[in-house]
């Protein structure tokens, strides 16, 4: 999801209406009547018009809503460019201008726009990292949450009382000492990058014979190590709801060898430089954000088909961040 290739992904948004090249050309007003309410008090965005965006992924569309609604409950018009295809695409926008404060992940930025191969284990290493690194391009990254959207392997409760699987190491070893009960469903892509199963298995010396590797689409490795026995492990993103709807262990990264994506706010500098305050409103706001917080959010939209716009703001007026009305 928040992988894409730079080409692959400029190719998807000249073919996406409304869009030319990597930049933005659509949005709606956003029209919430919301309030301050921990967040905004004062209304210190008044005067301010400002553009949100997002990638076209769930846990990015409920955090994208989440910036703009915060924005609006302290007085700023709030246009709303989320939903944009892929990576590079959004990042385009805050880089140009053309949109000013997104969600972003380090591992993400570190890795894909950055162009270093070794992830940095301290997420908060990462995080300065990448910090230092973006100021160049007119990009500032406000404190990041937990919340770590990251690759791990999954494998259900009902497997997991034989096995007492709880690392990657405690993985390496059952497929060593049998390799015939290790099956790991994976996508095409994690299947053959150094930073996806080639990689994890070469770190933890984890050897599974080519029969035991299946090949699928992200959606379907769910349901098969959930339901099926075809699928001891499978590859899932750490904040996906479907970890918990469907009943699934994660195993520990005992080996930190997948990069952090820890969300944090980004922000155009020249907005930032403008409106100070937005660091004030969105930090309190990051600072609620963990791994367990996004999977529940992202499961009512992945698992029970809620709106991502609705769930940002429940969660918001839950938290107190802001009233409705």
């Amino acid at each position: 999801m928040k992988r894409w290739t730079a080409s692959a992904v400029c190719l998807a948004v000249l073919a996406f209406g409304g869009l030319t090249g990597c930049g933005l050309k659509s949005g709606s007003p956003m029209a919430d009547e919301v309030s301050p309410g921990t967040a905004g008090r004062g209304r210190p965005l008044e005067g301010a018009s400002l553009t949100v965006t997002s990638k076209n992924f769930s846990e990015q569309l409920i955090l994208g809503q989440m910036i703009g609604l915060i924005f609006k409950a302290a007085g700023a018009e709030v246009l709303d460019r989320t939903n944009l295809p892929g990576s590079i695409s959004a990042r385009e926008a805050i880089v140009n201008g053309d949109a000013d404060a997104m969600y972003e992940y380090t591992g993400t930025a570190w890795i894909t726009y950055q162009g270093n191969q070794d992830p940095i284990p301290d997420p908060l290493e990462q995080w300065h990292a990448v910090r230092d690194a973006d100021l160049a391009d007119g990009v500032t990254w406000l404190p990041a949450s937990t919340l770590d959207n990251t690759y791990a392997l999954a494998i259900s409760k009902r497997h997991n009382t034989e096995y007492g699987l709880k690392t990657l190491s405690d993985a390496a070893e059952l497929a060593r000492r049998d390799p015939s009960a290790v099956t790991v469903c994976v996508e095409n892509e994690f299947a053959s990058r150094d930073d996806g199963l080639p990689g994890m298995q070469q770190a933890y010396g984890m050897g599974i014979p080519a029969a035991g590797i299946k090949k699928m689409d992200a959606g379907i490795i769910y349901t098969q190590v959930s339901q099926s026995d075809s699928c001891l492990l499978g590859e899932v993103f750490t904040t996906d709801g479907r970890i918990k709807a469907m009943d699934l262990d994660t195993l520990e990264d005992d080996r930190h060898f997948f990069p952090n994506y820890n969300a944090a706010p980004t922000i155009h500098t020249a907005t930032l430089e403008k409106w100070p305050v937005i660091a004030d409103l969105l930090n309190p706001v990051t600072a609620k954000l963990t791994t367990e917080t996004a999977r529940e959010l992202n499961a009512r939209v992945d698992v029970d088909g809620e709106d991502p716009h609705e769930v940002a703001k429940e969660w918001l007026v839950e938290e107190g961040f802001i009233k409705e009305g």
